[in-house]
C-alpha cells in the first residue's frame, strides 16, 4: 500500500514518475493539513453518528487522525513519493497508524468533497486575518489622521486631479479617503465568507453517496452556515475561490495607489513624508539614496494579483460539471494572493505609522493662490451670478494672472466683481476652513467623518470577529 496511490485498485501497472510529477499538488498543498484533519474528524464523527461505522471505530480514527495533527505540529510527519497531495497523505498515515478500521476513514467520501471542504476551511480563516490585517491599516490611517487634526488648524495639503493640484485638503481626509476604500475591502471580504460559508461534505465525487449519510450533522460540527444544496454544484464551485481572488486584488489595487502616492510624497520634489529608517531601503551604488521600496512593491505586486485573478478565471471559463483535474490550479494563486496581501498590509502599516511629515512642504504647496479659483466662482455663485459665468469670470483672471505673472489676489482685489473680500478667500489656509459639505474636507464635516470612520472601524472589526472563531481546536 505505501508504495502506492490511493486509487491504484482500477489499474494493473504503477503510474509514470511523469505523470505523478505533473499531477502532484503535494508542493503547495500542504498548507491544507490542518484544515483537512479538521474535516476528517467530522466527518468520522458524521459516520459514527449514523451508524455507518461503530463507535469505538471512530475514536480510533480520530485518535489517528490527532496523532497526525501532533506529527504536523512538531515536524515530524513523513512524506513519501506516492503521496499527490497533502489529502493522500493524511490518509495513508491514518491508515499505517490505525490499520483496516484507519482505511474506513473514506467512507462516503471523494476527494472531490474533501478538498473543496478544506479549502472553505482554509478560506473562512485567511479571508478573516486579511480582514483584521485591513483593519490594522485603517486603524493607522485613523491615528495619523487625528494627529494632523480635523479642525480648521490642521494639516493641509493639495489635493489632485490629472496630477495637477486643485483644492486644499485635510491631510486628514485624505488619510480617511484611503480608510474608507479599505473599509469596503474589509466589507466584501465579510460577504465572501458568508457565502463560502457551505459545507460541501456528503457530496462525495459529484453524487452524494447511497450510505446514510447526514451532511446538515457534519456541516453543523464543521461550524459551517449550512450544508451544500446540490452535489454537483458543491464539487465543482470555485466561485468562492474567484471571489477571494477578486477581492484580495482589489485590496492590492488600493495598497497600488497608496503606494504611488507615497513614492511621490518621499521625492525632493515633493518632499512631503520621510520614511523611517526601518521602513526604507538604500542603494548598492548610491549613498545618499532613501527609497521607498515598500511604496514601490505594493504597486508592483498588484500586476501579480491581477495575473493570480484572471489566471483562475481563464481556468474556469471551459469547465464542464462537475469535478475536473483543471480545478487543482485554485490553490497556487490564492495562496500566493493571500500572502502577498498579508505581508503588504503589514508592512504599510509600519512604513505609515513611522513616516514624518513636512507639513510646511505641504501647505506651502496647497497655499498657491490659483488653489482658490473654486471658491472665488462660488462667492460669485452665492451672490446670484450663474455658476458657468462665475466659471469663465474668474478663469479669465487666473489666465492673466499667469500670463503676466501678477498676484491672483490684487486682480481679485481690483475687480469690479469681486474686490477686497473676495480676495481673502485666497489667503492661506481660508479654503479649509469655508468646506462646509458633509463628507468634505472641513472641520465641521471632519468632526462627523471622524466619527463615522471611528464607528465602521469598530463595526467591521465585530464583524470579521463573527466569522473568524475557531473552527476545531487539535489536541
Amino acid at each position: 500500500m505505501a508504495d502506492q496511490p490511493l486509487w491504484h485498485g482500477r489499474f494493473e501497472t504503477s503510474p509514470a514518475d511523469a505523470l505523478m510529477k505533473f499531477t502532484e499538488s503535494l508542493s503547495f498543498d500542504q498548507k491544507l493539513w490542518r484544515d483537512d484533519i479538521t474535516g476528517s474528524i467530522a466527518h468520522v464523527k458524521g459516520l459514527v453518528h449514523s451508524q455507518i461505522i461503530s463507535k469505538s471505530e471512530g475514536e480510533k480514527i480520530v485518535v489517528a487522525l490527532e496523532t497526525v495533527a501532533n506529527e504536523f505540529v512538531n515536524d515530524k510527519f513523513v512524506f513519501v513519493a506516492t503521496d499527490e497531495d497533502i489529502h493522500t497523505a493524511i490518509e495513508r498515515r491514518v491508515t499505517q497508524i490505525a490499520g483496516d478500521t484507519g482505511a474506513k476513514l473514506h467512507t462516503g467520501r471523494s476527494r472531490n468533497d474533501q478538498v473543496a471542504t478544506a479549502l472553505r476551511l482554509w478560506c473562512k480563516r485567511e479571508l478573516a486575518t486579511i480582514g483584521k490585517l485591513t483593519l490594522d491599516l485603517c486603524d493607522v490611517f485613523k491615528l495619523r489622521a487625528n494627529e494632523a487634526g480635523w479642525g480648521s488648524d490642521g494639516v493641509y495639503l493639495p489635493g489632485y486631479t490629472h496630477m495637477q493640484r486643485a483644492q486644499p485638503v485635510l491631510l486628514a481626509h485624505h488619510f480617511a479617503a484611503h480608510a474608507w476604500a479599505l473599509l469596503r475591502d474589509v466589507d466584501r471580504l465579510t460577504q465572501t465568507i458568508e457565502r463560502l460559508d457551505v459545507s460541501p461534505l456528503g457530496a462525495g465525487a459529484l453524487a452524494g453517496s447511497s450510505l446514510p449519510l447526514d451532511a446538515d450533522f457534519v456541516s453543523t460540527e464543521l461550524g459551517f452556515a449550512r450544508r451544500f444544496n446540490n452535489s454537483l454544484d458543491a464539487v465543482s464551485d470555485r466561485d468562492f475561490v474567484a471571489e477571494a481572488l477578486f477581492n484580495l486584488t482589489l485590496i492590492g489595487i488600493h495598497l497600488s495607489r497608496l503606494g504611488e502616492e507615497w513614492v511621490l510624497w518621499t521625492t525632493q520634489e515633493f518632499g512631503f513624508a520621510v520614511l523611517d529608517d526601518a521602513y526604507s531601503t538604500g542603494s548598492s551604488m548610491l549613498p545618499q539614496k532613501k527609497n521607498a521600496d515598500i511604496a514601490e512593491l505594493a504597486r508592483g505586486k498588484s500586476g501579480r494579483l491581477i495575473g493570480n485573478l484572471t489566471g483562475l478565471l481563464a481556468t474556469l471559463k471551459g469547465l464542464p460539471l462537475a469535478y475536473n483535474r483543471d480545478l487543482q490550479e485554485d490553490k497556487e494563486p490564492l495562496f500566493d494572493s493571500v500572502n502577498q496581501i498579508a505581508l503588504a498590509l503589514q508592512a504599510l502599516s509600519g512604513m505609515i505609522s513611522t513616516a514624518k511629515f513636512n507639513t510646511a512642504a505641504m501647505q506651502t504647496a496647497a497655499d498657491s493662490e490659483l488653489l482658490g479659483a473654486t471658491d472665488l466662482a462660488e462667492w460669485l455663485v452665492a451672490r446670484g451670478m450663474p455658476f458657468r459665468e462665475a466659471h469663465s469670470h474668474v478663469g479669465a483672471l487666473v489666465s492673466k494672472s499667469i500670463r503676466e505673472s501678477v498676484e491672483l489676489s490684487k486682480l481679485v482685489k481690483a475687480d469690479d466683481k469681486l474686490g477686497k473680500d473676495a480676495a481673502t478667500l485666497l489667503a492661506p489656509g481660508a479654503a479649509i476652513s469655508r468646506r462646509s459639505t458633509k463628507g468634505g474636507s472641513g472641520p465641521i464635516p471632519g468632526a462627523i467623518q471622524s466619527a463615522e470612520l471611528s464607528e465602521e472601524i469598530t463595526v467591521m472589526r465585530a464583524r470579521v470577529a463573527s466569522l473568524s472563531a475557531p473552527l476545531f481546536n487539535l489536541r
